[in-house]
């Protein structure tokens, strides 16, 4: 499996016989196209079909970041994996109320687990979010209860509510508080780092779909309507409390990230190129971090992801039925 690339730089990104070439101001960067797992671009970028056709014979999906580190979109190459009958049995689990509904609160069951791992284990070591942790809890056992994909989303932005709120217990910096989760613009350089990580962690999610059968644009949580893609959408929630957040909360918590890494002038509302390389660093170390999974032995986060998408593909067939992915204490 290769690596994800990251381009920060502007300048062109083209074919040389069979390797990538960035040439841009910072010089000539020669990239073998066999390390390459996928490309995540947030400077300013020329590219030409020749480049594009070469990317499509390497299975290799190019996601577009602005200046802000805001997700814009991407050059998803041809489906090569992509089967007939398993986008039939999705829109089936689409169009089947009762079996989107379990998928879709499959998805919440497993991002609220993992936020209570997330929890448990600060207040193993701080003894001061007991009561959240009940209230959480609490809002989870409702869930049996829900009848509406609507209804779930309105208990888990309940839950979010509470665990974003528990932020500034976890953090040991007087430079960042939470008030609110607010998106766009984030108000905060905690809401900063919050967006730029889930934009890092869909990216990411999506180049594992691509190398399943799955079809990206059918989501089960996230409305399938004119949005490209859901399903990354949907996935990336079961993984968020433990790679986003796990990340966010070791920057802040041994100072790597600091005020000084954010735009000043824009109210320190967003990442500084520097901020955005740390986090990014960050980030991947935690994809690359392996842990023992079932009868797997050691796996990556990364993998973790693909398998997830497995997990899916098997319940789409009837062979299994799919349970989320809850995280170490």
């Amino acid at each position: 499996m290769g690596k994800t690339i990251y381009i920060f730089s502007s300048g062109r990104l083209e074919r040389k016989e069979n390797t990538l070439v960035l040439r841009s101001e910072d010089g000539k960067r020669v990239i073998p196209i066999t390390s390459v797992s996928d490309i995540k671009v947030f400077g300013e970028i020329d590219l030409n079909k020749r480049l594009l056709e070469f990317l499509t014979q390497n299975k290799i999906a190019l996601h577009f970041f602005n200046h802000y580190g805001y997700y814009v979109g991407s050059y998803y190459p041809r489906e090569y994996t992509n089967s007939g009958l398993i986008t039939l049995k999705q829109a089936e689990h689409y169009l089947n109320g009762e079996k989107r509904l379990f998928l879709a609160k499959s998805f919440v069951v497993g991002a609220i687990l993992n936020i209570l791992k997330n929890l448990e284990y600060y207040h193993r070591r701080k003894g001061n979010l007991k009561e959240r942790i009940e209230k959480i809890k609490d809002r989870l056992s409702e869930l049996e209860k829900v009848n509406t994909v609507q209804e779930l989303m309105s208990v888990e932005g309940d839950v979010k509510k509470e665990y974003y709120s528990a932020f500034n217990d976890i953090l040991e910096s007087e430079e960042f508080f939470m008030d609110k989760r607010t998106k766009r613009p984030p108000e905060n350089p905690i809401n900063a780092l919050i967006s730029f990580g889930n934009s890092l962690l869909y990216t990411t999610v999506l180049s594992e779909i691509y190398h399943t059968h799955l079809d990206p644009r059918i989501g089960y949580l996230h409305e399938t309507n004119q949005r490209s893609f859901s399903l990354n959408l949907d996935l990336s929630e079961v993984f968020k409390p433990v790679i986003v957040d796990r990340v966010i909360f070791s920057l802040i918590n041994r100072k790597q990230i600091q005020l000084k890494h954010f735009e000043k002038s824009l109210n320190y509302s967003y990442l500084t190129d520097k901020g955005k390389q740390i986090f990014i660093k960050e980030f991947e170390e935690k994809l690359k971090t392996t842990l023992q999974y079932k009868n797997l032995g050691k796996v990556s986060y990364r993998k973790l992801i693909r398998l997830e998408c497995y997990k899916l593909y098997k319940h789409f067939l009837g062979e299994d039925t799919y349970t989320p992915y809850i995280g170490e204490g």
